[in-house]
């Protein structure tokens, strides 16, 4: 049942972020997949990891403390719903994609944007 209403919620609440997902999966498909409660983890070659729905796309796929924070993306999109691309997908990707150099100059962690900080303590709830 929990499962069940774990994918209801990701399909119709998280549809635009489960689209998106799906399509680079499928972009994918000959890749190595697993599941992680749900979620679908993709191994892909780029050195950052993605999470969009319950798609998640990750070049270190057993890497258990990564997979636990790129879950917390998918409990995000489970809260958040529609609104999710916008308060945290595309601030996330923007912190990831643009702020590199600036976060290395002020000795900033990756993880302390809001983004970040929330989906790691989702994740932590998480076992393997």
């Amino acid at each position: 049942m929990k499962k069940a209403l774990f994918y209801i919620v990701q399909w119709t609440w998280g549809i635009i972020q489960n689209i998106i997902g799906l399509v680079l999966f499928l972009f994918l498909i000959g890749r190595r997949h697993r599941t992680f409660h749900g979620a679908v983890i993709t191994t892909w070659k780029l050195g950052s990891s993605l999470s969009l729905g319950m798609f998640i796309f990750t070049a270190r796929p057993y890497d258990l403390r990564l997979i636990q924070h790129e879950y917390g993306h998918t409990v995000q999109s489970l809260i958040l719903g529609l609104i999710w691309p916008f308060v945290i997908g595309l601030p996330s990707l923007i912190w990831c994609g643009c702020f590199e150099k600036w976060r290395e100059k002020h000795g900033v962690d990756y993880y302390s944007f809001y983004t970040e900080s929330w989906a790691s303590k989702l994740g932590k709830f998480v076992k393997k």
